[in-house]
């Protein structure tokens, strides 16, 4: 079911004025970067430096993931998460533990969901749930490749690394 366009609030707007005179009206983008960020990683820190280069603002949010075992408290993921976006002006950290994405977009006023992927096979997986976020509310998938030199980089791997006191550059 497709939703009926609604006239933006006043503060979702920004208001420019050309030489001329004529006044410009933009929407202000809004994007989640959704992940579990068990821990977060060089390539989760790209990709939200990159998002909120792109983006007005860009909340980043721990989400539960049901198919994962959780290596360390919600709470100090999000304090990892407010350290890497110290000097990113426009990022906001928040979790999201109960229920869909797409719940928190709707809750949030949030059109677009920004994901990462480092190859095919992360493509092939988030493919399904763009459809599906699609098809349930309308919101949109961004995809940013990762940086090639930190492609190799999971969260798995951090950890393992850590685990041996080493951390992958």
């Amino acid at each position: 079911m497709a939703r009926q366009a609604q006239p933006p609030a006043q503060d979702t707007i920004r208001y420019f004025t050309t030489g001329g005179g004529r006044l410009l009206l933009f929407p202000i983008m809004r994007a989640l970067f959704p992940g579990s960020f068990d821990p977060v990683t060089p390539g989760h820190q790209d990709v939200l430096r990159r998002a909120a280069l792109l983006f007005d603002e860009v909340v980043v949010c721990v989400m539960s993931n049901s198919d994962k075992t959780g290596r360390f408290p919600i709470a100090e993921r999000l304090d990892r998460l407010r350290a890497t976006a110290t000097d990113l002006s426009n990022v906001t950290v928040d979790s999201h533990t109960g229920g869909l994405l797409v719940d928190y977009c709707r809750r949030a006023g949030i059109d677009v969901v920004i994901r990462g992927v480092r190859g095919v096979s992360d493509l092939d997986y988030e493919m399904p749930m763009a459809r599906m976020n699609h098809e349930l509310a309308e919101v949109e998938t961004f995809f940013i490749a990762s940086d090639p030199t930190l492609a190799h980089i999971s969260s798995t791997l951090v950890t393992a690394m850590s685990q041996q006191h080493r951390v992958p550059e």
